[in-house]
């Protein structure tokens, strides 16, 4: 059975996905008029839904993004 819960990401995996940006930068790029509007607000903070996010970097970023949960090695 297919999960249908949506997929969110909140400040913290944003910045992963955008390449291990700080908080701080996340927040100054959410708060652009062109970033996706938040799913939701919660006590924790916002967040967004990931294919929102996705697009969003899609669009908007010239480089490549890291992947959430791929392992990158420095060399």
């Amino acid at each position: 059975m297919r999960d249908k819960r949506p997929k969110l990401m909140g400040t913290f995996e944003i910045g992963i996905r955008l390449g291990s940006i700080s908080r701080q930068r996340v927040n100054q790029l959410t708060i652009k008029t062109h970033f996706p509007k938040p799913a939701a607000t919660l006590a924790q903070g916002r967040v967004w839904l990931a294919e929102d996010v996705e697009e969003w970097i899609t669009v908007h970023r010239t480089e490549p993004a890291r992947s959430i949960g791929k392992a990158t090695s420095k060399a």
